[in-house]
């Protein structure tokens, strides 16, 4: 429970993701590792591989009495999308503050997938940013402030990792961390889980 406000109901920090599967993890942390060395890194705040994931759609809090919408929505949506193939892809950066490693595959699915997650909470009654164009991502690391990610994405870009199946769409609930506990960083916990095409 995320709201301590009396009167108001308690909501949770959702989103809806595709989780890469354990071999995709491991591979890219071993990609990584020389990233770690470069001038820089210990000033980026690093995702530990438990928080990959691909989102699809940021909720952001979302009260408990309408989780029960958006879960049937989202499960309509898993099953009207089928399973699809996907890998992790090279890296870029938005700007300054991200670093990302990309996707490969069945994207066009993929953003699918994005569109109809995003469609369910609007379904559901969740108020939803303007929407914008779908880029697959995976975030790596962040910055406080704006910091040169380009020698980190050049080291990643020729990363090409296996081709998985992605089989689940995923609700996820983020825990922020702490303010002001050095280095905690938020954690990422599976709601529920629903087969594509199933």
């Amino acid at each position: 429970m995320s709201s301590s406000e009396p009167g108001r109901p308690s909501a949770q920090r959702l989103f809806a993701a595709v989780l890469p599967p354990d071999a995709a993890v491991a591979e890219l942390r071993t990609a990584l590792t020389p990233l770690h060395t470069l001038p820089g890194a210990p000033d980026l705040r690093w995702t530990g591989p438990e928080g990959w994931h691909f989102t699809l759609a940021f909720y952001g809090e979302v009260p408990e009495d309408a989780t029960p919408e958006l879960e049937a929505r989202l499960e309509r949506a898993a099953r009207r999308t089928g399973p699809f193939a996907l890998r992790v892809l090279g890296a870029g950066h938005f700007g300054g503050r991200a670093l990302w490693a990309g996707a490969a595959g069945g994207l066009d699915t993929l953003r699918l997938l994005a569109g109809r997650a995003e469609a369910a909470a609007r379904r559901a009654g969740l108020p939803m940013e303007e929407h914008r164009r779908y880029t697959p991502h995976l975030t790596l690391a962040r910055s406080r402030g704006a910091a040169d990610l380009r020698p980190f994405a050049a080291a990643l870009a020729g990363f090409e990792g296996q081709r998985w199946e992605a089989a689940e769409l995923t609700l996820v609930r983020s825990h922020l961390p702490v303010s002001g506990v050095p280095g905690e960083r938020p954690r990422y916990t599976a709601v529920r889980a629903w087969p594509l095409g199933g």
